[in-house]
């Protein structure tokens, strides 16, 4: 066994570029597909984050434009957006709906609290507001149905609202009194959220805003609950059922996307994890083809390797080695080669992956209104790295495989013709 490591080591001894270059590409390959899978999940993990801060099984609706002239009315009409359809959502599709709510806004105002002060936007929601967005109760009660039923005048502040306002005084801000314009509202509970960079709108019953503003049965915004909707299909035809409803009570075609806009975000999840299917698929087939690339180089020099040997090997045989010994000696040239660089490359990938953990880690994108995270934890299970680098050593042994059995096939005549 000590005679099989010496003569390897003077066979890579006496060819070291031409190793090096082959090892390599195989360590290459098991490097750039490491990295290929930490930034795939980098991307993947953000998704997921970004999936898991809002109820999936939730719709939006947002009054649009009429794009088609309908029942002898033109196009071009704008569509609001009433109780009426919020009776509709309600009560027409019970196989469908868990909950309909609304949200109204009424703009930025001033909120104070003694001699402290601070404008933000407000907003009349539904008790189911919080489980559809991102919003995460920090301390208190939010809106619920007694709430919007006796139109009573509370109020759901922002963390950091509540900071300016309470801060200085160092009082607990449950229970407090704040005013906006002639109105007191007594504050009940304290959110905060995930990245939102926008406004941080202070939070009042539906009933109480259109009461007090004016608003009549206007909305802004219908907020469903769903149940029963697992397919694409299924989605998308209560959503086609739906705009006929709400067509009905507006008089526009229901074939009109443009009159409703929808926000179904269960079909953009599968949409989006279709998407996120077809990358980690298109990181591992550029990832895989890579390594073959390495492999294809082990393969090369070993039957180059053989080629120059072939006056040795002829000569070995003629004085009675075995053609196992031959083979034996070939094949594990070709493993040493590839585990070497294989864990060379593959303790690179995961280095890599660590810094750009702790480099881009957690990067979340400015959308005006609020941030999301786009790039999360880009690295790489510790197993699938190592399963990926076994994969290869058995690639490359195979690989040594086909150079070794011409390597054994050599007879003692041919090492004579060898130059």
């Amino acid at each position: 066994m000590i005679d099989i490591w010496q003569e390897i080591y003077s066979t890579i001894k006496r060819n070291k570029l031409r190793t090096f270059l082959t090892g390599f590409a195989v360590a290459w390959g098991i490097f750039m597909l490491i990295v290929l899978l930490g930034a795939g999940n980098g991307l993947i993990h953000a998704f997921e984050e970004s999936s898991s801060e809002r109820a999936l099984n939730s719709i939006k609706i947002y009054p649009g434009w009429t794009s088609k002239s309908y029942d002898g009315l033109k196009e071009g009409r704008k569509i609001q957006l009433d109780n009426k359809d919020l009776r509709i959502t309600d009560t027409h599709f019970p196989d469908y709906v868990i909950k309909a709510g609304a949200s109204i806004w009424q703009g930025t105002v001033t909120i104070s609290f003694g001699s402290e002060y601070a404008s933000v936007g407000l907003a009349g929601v539904f008790p189911n507001h919080i489980e559809i967005e991102t919003i995460k109760l920090f301390k208190g009660r939010f809106i619920n149905e007694t709430d919007i039923k006796e139109r009573r005048k509370v109020i759901v502040l922002h963390k950091k609202t509540a900071e300016i306002l309470f801060h200085k005084t160092h009082t607990e801000p449950i229970g407090q009194f704040v005013n906006m314009g002639n109105v007191a509202y007594r504050v009940v509970g304290l959110c905060n959220d995930k990245g939102d960079s926008g406004e941080k709108p202070a939070l009042i019953p539906f009933s109480t805003l259109q009461t007090i503003y004016n608003k009549g049965d206007k909305l802004s915004c219908l907020t469903i609950a769903t149940k029963n909707l697992e397919t694409i299909e299924a989605n998308e035809n209560f959503e086609k059922e739906y705009r006929k409803a709400l067509g009905a009570n507006h008089r526009f075609d229901p074939t009109d996307n443009s009159a409703l806009w929808i926000w179904n975000k269960f079909t953009n999840y599968l949409q989006q994890q279709k998407g996120m299917a077809i990358l980690r698929t298109g990181i591992w087939v550029i990832g895989i083809f890579t390594l073959l690339s390495g492999i294809v180089g082990v393969s090369n020099i070993m039957l180059i390797t053989v080629k120059e040997r072939t006056r040795e090997f002829g000569i070995r045989k003629a004085l009675g080695a075995r053609p196992s010994s031959i083979l034996w000696l070939i094949i594990v040239e070709s493993v040493i080669i590839t585990t070497l660089f294989g864990y060379i490359g593959m303790v690179a990938g995961i280095g890599v992956t660590e810094w750009m953990n702790a480099a881009f880690g957690n990067q979340v994108m400015d959308t005006g209104g609020w941030t999301t995270t786009v790039f999360l934890n880009p690295t790489v299970d510790i197993k699938i790295a190592i399963q990926a680098t076994l994969t290869l050593i058995i690639a490359g042994t195979l690989a040594g495989l086909f150079p070794a059995r011409k390597a054994v096939s050599i007879r003692p005549i041919e090492a004579l013709r060898a130059d």
